[in-house]
């Protein structure tokens, strides 16, 4: 994947515009329109700024923001509201377990800010 491809895909998966990805980097909205249609290389300083906006790092930006399988499942795993569910599962039902699986789904996609 290319570097517009993986911030335009980080973006979206964040479900920011354009726009409030550029507040967040304290840059016009062309600049971020620049970079993911490959008409801008953003320098190292932005690098560091799209990852910080985008909540990934440098190196997460530069490969696509994939994480492996494991790395996902470690991170559920170090959750406190997985951790409390956990023991639990096997004792739902239909819809509570499509309900609970669709908070980790959540978990996944827009991981929860920490203080």
């Amino acid at each position: 994947m290319h570097l517009a491809q993986s911030i335009r895909a980080l973006r979206l998966r964040n479900g920011m515009s354009q726009r409030q990805l550029a507040l967040r980097m304290s840059v016009p909205r062309t600049y971020v329109s620049k970079i993911e249609n490959e008409k801008a290389t953003p320098t190292l300083s932005s690098l560091e700024r799209l990852a910080r906006a985008l909540e990934v790092s440098v190196p997460s930006l530069l490969s696509g923001g994939e994480r492996s399988r494991q790395e996902e499942v470690r991170e559920l795993m170090e959750d406190q509201f997985v951790a409390e569910v956990l023991p639990y599962i096997s004792q739902l039902n239909g819809m509570q377990m499509s309900s609970i699986l669709a908070q980790v789904r959540d978990l996944t996609v827009r991981p929860r800010r920490t203080a």
